[in-house]
Formats: C-alpha cells, sequence, structure tokens
C-alpha cells in the first residue's frame, strides 16, 4: 500500500506522461503548484515508487515514466470519477448489423482508439419470416430473416418447372413450422422432414432445406473494426514488428474473439495493460472490454484497444457506456 503523498506523486506522474508523452520530472512536479513539497522530497518519493516497480526510469532522461504496474495501480485505486459525458448512441429503429456498426465507429471517435465489436453467436438468433419466391420457372429463392434484422437468400435450381402452388405452400408451411426457431436448434430440420406431409412435399423441403440447416454452419461471428489507422500513427506503437503482428491478428479474427471472450465472465470492464496480456501481439498495448446482452446471457464484447498510455477514463466510461446502451438495444431485439 502506498501513502497519501506517494498515490498523489504517482497520479500526478502518470496524469503528466498521458497529457505529454514524455518523462516526468521532480522539478516538473515540484514547480506544478498542485505539490506543496520539495523537489528533494518529491525525487525521494519518485525513487521510492521505482522501487515498487510503478514507475521507470529512462536512461536518456532525468524523468520518470509509469509502467504497466503503474498504470495498473492508477486505474484501479486513482482513476478519477467520471469528468465527461455520456456516450451517446443513436441505435432506435436500427437492425443489428447496422447498431454494431454505430457502436464501433462512435467508440473509435469519442476514445481516438481501435474499437471492435463482435457480435452475438449467429446461433442465438430465431427464424423470423421466410420467403419462398419463383424468380423463373425451374429457378426460385428462399429468403431467410433472423430476429436480428439478418437476410440470407439462397437460389436453388430444378431440372423440372416449379409448381407455384407448390412454391406458394412451401412458404406458408415454413412460416407456419420454422417461425421462433433457433438457427442451430435440431428441431428445425426435423420439422422439415415431417412425416405427416406427402411424398411430394417432403422431396420438395429436401431441396430446401440448406437454406436453413447451414445457415449456423457458414456464419461466422461477426466482429465490426473501427479506428485501425489510430494505432498507426507514429506516437502510438514503437515496434513496428508488434503492430505488424496485431495487424495480422485482426485478419486471422477467431484468435482475436478468443482474446475478446475473456471479457465474457467480468462483471464490469476488463482492463488488461501491457504484459498482462497474454497474446504476445498485445503486449505493448491496453485492452479495455466490457459484455453486452441479456440479463442472464451474454452475447457479445464492446471493446477498445489502444497504447499503455492511453485515457482510461475516457477509455473505460466510454465501453461501459457503450456496453448498457448495445445491452438494452438487443434486450429488445431477442426473446429471452
Amino acid at each position: 500500500m502506498l501513502s497519501e503523498r506517494q498515490e498523489l506523486i504517482l497520479r500526478k506522474v502518470v496524469e503528466g506522461h498521458l497529457d505529454a508523452g514524455q518523462p516526468v520530472a521532480s522539478k516538473a512536479l515540484a514547480e506544478g503548484g498542485d505539490l506543496s513539497w520539495g523537489s528533494s522530497t518529491i525525487r525521494h518519493e519518485l525513487a521510492v515508487l521505482e522501487e515498487h516497480g510503478l514507475l521507470a526510469h529512462p536512461h536518456t532522461s532525468a524523468g520518470r515514466v509509469p509502467t504497466d504496474a503503474g498504470y495498473r495501480y492508477f486505474v484501479d485505486r486513482l482513476l478519477p470519477q467520471r469528468r465527461h459525458r455520456p456516450l451517446s448512441l443513436s441505435l432506435v429503429r436500427t437492425e443489428l448489423d447496422k447498431a454494431m456498426q454505430t457502436t464501433t465507429e462512435t467508440l473509435s471517435q469519442v476514445t481516438s482508439l481501435m474499437a471492435i465489436v463482435s457480435g452475438p453467436p449467429i446461433e442465438t438468433a430465431t427464424v423470423r419470416h421466410v420467403e419462398v419466391l419463383l424468380l423463373q420457372p425451374q429457378v426460385l429463392m428462399v429468403v431467410v430473416i433472423t430476429s436480428t434484422g439478418g437476410v440470407t437468400k439462397r437460389l436453388f435450381t430444378f431440372e423440372r418447372p416449379i409448381d407455384p402452388g407448390l412454391a406458394d405452400w412451401a412458404a406458408s408451411y415454413l412460416n407456419e413450422r420454422l417461425v421462433g426457431l433457433g438457427l442451430g436448434a435440431r428441431m428445425l430440420a426435423q420439422r422439415l422432414t415431417d412425416p405427416g406431409l406427402s411424398e411430394g412435399e417432403r422431396r420438395f423441403l429436401a431441396e430446401l432445406a440448406p437454406a436453413f440447416t447451414q445457415l449456423a454452419d457458414t456464419a461466422q461471428e461477426r466482429l465490426y473494426v473501427d479506428g485501425t489507422a489510430r494505432l498507426l500513427r507514429e506516437d502510438r506503437v514503437q515496434d513496428v514488428s508488434e503492430l505488424n503482428a496485431l495487424m495480422e491478428m485482426l485478419e486471422r479474427r477467431v484468435v482475436l474473439l478468443g482474446v475478446l471472450r475473456e471479457a465474457l465472465d467480468e462483471r464490469d470492464v476488463y482492463v488488461r495493460i501491457g504484459r498482462e496480456n497474454e497474446r504476445p501481439e498485445l503486449r505493448s498495448l491496453a485492452v479495455v472490454a466490457a459484455a453486452y446482452g441479456l440479463p442472464r446471457r451474454s452475447l457479445g464484447t464492446v471493446s477498445v484497444i489502444g497504447p499503455v498510455r492511453m485515457d482510461y477514463g475516457v477509455a473505460i466510461d466510454s465501453v461501459r457506456d457503450a456496453a448498457l446502451q448495445l445491452s438494452r438495444f438487443v434486450e429488445d431485439v431477442y426473446d429471452e
């Protein structure tokens, strides 16, 4: 545990480094007007903080910079209460895909960081409506609209002309039997092979079945990313090889989804600073994330990734706001 004086000096060093990006010297702290102690006392406390591993002393400077542990102490114990306006998202009467994009773009703009939002798993969606459209005598399209606003279209070509009455019957039957079922539900496939149907009806539905049974298999969890260019600025990431590794991880989205899933079990905002991150690609960066979803089920995460020297107050509050507003939005989309 640090003394009140040490905590105040640590906070001033962190805030000074966040503002200027340069090591903070004892003379600058003493002349800043916020501390009532002289340079010698401040130098002594800086040395103590360095011994605790909370500050580092670059060889090229007489000042100190926060370490990953110093930033962690600041985030956990010294971060001031909210000092900025709550994040405002316009998600009313919006489809899920658009809501995810809006959240990602707004979060990146407000924090000046790269924002990533993971979409809900496809198997959590249900069938809302089915259309069977006869485009040509032997060509038919099946349109499936899900509870999340997703739309899939699949074309089927037959060797012989399709009976228009059979296509109309299929549309009516599929809406009656499939609406409300989850895309990954076993019951969905079973209802396409109802023994009470005629042989011709069963054969026709068997041809259309891939439009439904392969939805969950072919779909991937969506990642919405905005603000990647913000990490490419010269002052953000010093090691080019680490930046390249991060870009590769963004392309291999399965790996990134695994990182973000760690936030699903957190009660509040998930913060990993520098070497606290298990992935080597993130060791020089900080991740701030929060889960969104239904009261009893998390569906995805809202997150920002940026340099360790980031404004944690803005990042944490903005991510928390975005997750809360996205949760309210999906509650109207999903049925518990």
